[in-house]
């Protein structure tokens, strides 16, 4: 790993294969394959795999006794299938080699980010001392997004004479890509069709079981020297065989350029003549790869962020698996964030709360796409509504876990492989990923200006889940106090009192500040409306100024529970046993998911004052200190700086950092107080993926919240931006690892906007246009208007 611009891997280790697979993706935003080797199929070290972005299918299995339903992300036909074998002077075949051939004697994969373009190099020694070199070269064109291509290099070291190719399409995957699924049905796709066409041509055509998507993938593949080929198909899949002949001078390629098209694809037609008429037309490798160079160049100008030394190099790597997930083209489906990217099967591709640490850079890099993504959102709004109201309450209950149709997809049952029990998921009581999408659609709108999806789409959205959390509040006379009960927050660990019969807890702190904000932003967007548009919608709610009367008053009377001077995660949890944390480090060593590791001994974190991830801490990483404190003086509650640093205190020590967001957002939070230990929760923020920190989750797919987040954190963190009507709002925190930062963002119109962070100054550059100039605003400063090809700098105070 030396490049600033490549990620190498230099041996190939069985163990860690399924990460290099899944760090080693390629996509383009519509669809997405493993970097797994072609030769390689999928079993207990390989998982080749295909996504396509929405792509999802309904399966039943049985389950503990129980039949159980989950949705998942189909894994597609695979397109890269390639094998290969020398032939002896006798006319015999060799082995098949793949990478776990004992005669592998080099190995390499190069993933180039600049490019978007995996190479794999490996140099093999059969039986009778020959050696041949091969070489792929992957990419999943950014430019066209139906295309990809892989060229294949075949060198012989001191000798000449044949190899065998097999060039395949498969439709005999299932979902497997996660050993703690295995109990669950993974085939996803029936009645395949297979077939050729002339000059070169194979196809598959399938469909999901239950939600019915045709899929068409069709493969040209060519070879130089040009060579007869031999095929022969299954029901499942095509196999198109070459005869090579190579020497030491003389090296073969074969070339195969594979379209993918689904039934989600619009327009509607003929999609195994769209896909075929797709992959024959398409230019030569070679202009493939100048075109796939020519889209990488455009989006690393639009998103880059420049970072010096290997921090920089990770947070790049970052940025490429964000871009590959959610490209420009993403604004052309109806799609949500998937927690995992398009990289894996973990979590089943579903959309949860991660949007939250997501959206914040795509906005200020690709508004169009963050805009496309709350309307997966508003899409599902009937969804929500339903939702609402079969749990009898009004507005929109966003689900946990998302998928195709906005119905809740958590699972009934997880498995603890530790213990090799099924136990009931409360997941689903995880209602604060409405508030997530509220705050989402604000700082959206603050930072676009796009009045029109603020006033439409966006104002429906916030007012429905207003109203769901001004119904779900309860109020209790003696108190004089509104209270949210049975609910799960952010912490997770959590879903249930010690020995209680019903699942949930009440009056979560995170959960009710955040209903608070929202109710008070559905209010205040309804003032700014314009008269016929806010009767339109206050009709559609029955929203008299009774209604509004109260909504107020929940939005200032929420209760927030407090033990020992700090804010409590949960009304009681003050109350639960304090864990020997060092006497389970000393057992464990890693007690990430503590969870996992009480219930196998037969006890229960719910017992415990310990926590999986930020929770409470959460409202520092997305408020301000003072715009916290004043959320809780609306509330009735004195917050103020010390009381605040005592509850950061309070609840680091007992946090196991369980999901890959907590130690993000305790960095954050951290590096706002200027703490010295802030830069050690980054830091694991930034190592999370790369490192495989949780310890073979990341091979199940890429932690996009994580990657994102820490991409944010180098923007927005460091420098401490807001944006809004009145400009953009600097306050930078010092967090000299990562400094020097520079990066462009989009805002209101104005887009390639350059900020420029370096120690003790802030620069900011607005790029020529037609647009109005971009007010910089400073803590204690007036605000300096910045026009259209202007560049100031500023002094920052010393520490």
């Amino acid at each position: 790993m030396t490049a600033s611009w490549t990620w190498e891997y230099g041996r190939y280790e069985p163990k860690t294969e399924r990460l290099v697979e899944a760090l080693c993706t390629l996509g383009n935003g519509r669809f997405a394959t493993r970097g797994a080797a072609p030769e390689a199929p999928a079993g207990p070290v390989h998982y080749p795999a295909t996504y396509a972005a929405g792509c999802y299918n309904r399966l039943t299995s049985h389950v503990a006794g129980q039949r159980v339903d989950n949705e998942d992300m189909v894994n597609l036909p695979n397109w890269t299938v390639l094998r290969y074998r020398c032939i002896a002077e006798d006319g015999l075949p060799g082995d098949w080699l793949t990478p776990d051939d004992p005669g592998m004697l080099h190995y390499k994969v190069v993933l180039d980010l600049r490019a978007g373009t995996l190479t794999r190099h490996m140099l093999f020694q059969d039986g009778q001392g020959r050696r041949l070199g091969v070489t792929h070269l992957r990419i999943v064109h950014m430019g066209d997004p139906f295309l990809a291509a892989q060229r294949t290099t075949f060198r012989a070291y001191g000798w000449s004479g044949l190899v065998e190719v097999e060039s395949g399409l498969d439709g005999a995957v299932t979902n497997a890509g996660v050993d703690r699924y295995s109990g669950l049905d993974g085939h996803h796709l029936t009645e395949h069709r297979t077939g050729f066409a002339p000059h070169g041509l194979a196809w598959i055509t399938c469909r999901t079981t239950s939600s019915r998507i045709d899929i068409a993938l069709a493969a040209r593949t060519v070879t130089r020297p040009g060579a007869p080929v031999v095929t022969s198909r299954t029901a499942t899949g095509t196999v198109q065989t070459f005869t090579l002949p190579v020497a030491p001078r003389r090296s073969a390629t074969l070339v195969k350029t594979a379209a993918l098209y689904t039934s989600l694809d619009r327009p509607a037609g003929d999609l195994l003549a769209r896909a075929m008429a797709h992959a024959s037309r398409a230019p030569g490798f070679p202009a493939l790869l100048t075109a796939q160079h020519s889209a990488w160049e455009r989006l690393w100008e639009e998103g880059e962020i420049s970072v010096s030394g290997e921090k920089g190099r990770i947070l790049r790597l970052h940025l490429f698996h964000v871009l590959q997930t959610l490209s420009p083209h993403t604004a052309e489906l109806d799609v949500g964030v998937p927690a995992r990217g398009l990289h894996g099967e973990a979590y089943r591709g579903h959309v949860f709360w991660d949007e939250l640490f997501v959206l914040p850079y795509i906005t200020l890099h690709f508004p169009d796409v963050a805009r496309a993504l709350l309307m997966y959102r508003h899409r599902r709004l009937p969804a929500a509504r339903t939702a609402a109201r079969q749990a009898g309450q009004s507005g929109a209950m966003f689900p946990w876990q998302s998928g195709s149709s906005g119905q809740e997809e958590s699972q009934a049952l997880h498995l603890n492989p530790r213990s090799g029990r099924w136990l009931p998921d409360h997941s689903h009581l995880q209602h604060h990923v409405g508030s997530a999408i509220a705050l989402n659609l604000c700082r959206y709108g603050r930072a676009t200006g796009d009045t029109g999806f603020l006033h439409g789409p966006g104002a429906e959205l916030l007012l429905e889940i207003a109203a769901f959390w001004a119904a779900a509040a309860s109020y209790d006379p003696e108190r004089k106090r509104y209270h949210i009960r049975g609910v799960l927050g952010p912490d997770e660990y959590h879903d249930a009192y010690p020995d209680a019969a019903n699942p949930g807890i009440d009056d979560n702190a995170y959960t009710n500040v955040m209903a608070a904000w929202v109710i008070q932003q559905g209010l205040e967007l309804l003032d700014e409306l314009p008269p016929a548009r806010r009767t339109e919608l206050t009709g559609g709610l029955t929203l008299d100024r009774a209604a509004l009367e109260h909504w107020d008053e929940v939005s200032r009377r929420l209760y927030v529970p407090f033990h020992r001077g700090v804010i409590s995660q949960f009304e009681g949890y003050g109350d639960l046993a304090e864990l020997d944390w060092k006497a389970y480090r000393a057992r464990y060593r890693d007690v990430r998911r503590l969870d996992r590791i009480l219930e196998s001994e037969g006890d229960t974190v719910n017992r415990y004052q310990a926590s999986k991830q930020a929770d409470v801490i959460m409202l520092g990483y997305l408020f301000r200190p003072a715009e916290l404190y004043g959320l809780f003086d609306r509330l009735g509650y004195r917050l103020d700086d010390a009381t605040w640093r005592a509850t950061v205190a309070y609840y680091l020590p007992r946090t196991s950092h369980g999901s890959t967001l907590s130690s993000l957002v305790h960095g954050w939070v951290l590096a706002r107080q200027k703490e010295p230990d802030a830069w050690k929760h980054c830091e694991e923020a930034l190592l999370g993926d790369v490192t495989d920190i949780q310890g073979g989750t990341t091979g199940e797919g890429i932690h996009l919240g994580a990657m994102a987040g820490t991409l944010d954190l180098a923007e927005r963190g460091v420098t401490g931006l807001e944006t809004g009507p009145a400009g953009l709002y600097v306050e930078p925190v010092p967090l000299g690892q990562i400094e020097p930062v520079s990066f462009t963002l989009c805002h209101r119109g104005h887009r390639g906007v350059r900020i420029r962070l370096l120690p003790g100054r802030l620069g900011i550059t607005v790029p020529q246009s037609l647009e109005g100039p971009v007010n910089l605003v400073l803590p204690g400063e007036n605000a300096v208007a910045a026009a259209a090809g202007d560049e100031h700098w500023f002094r920052l105070p010393s520490d």
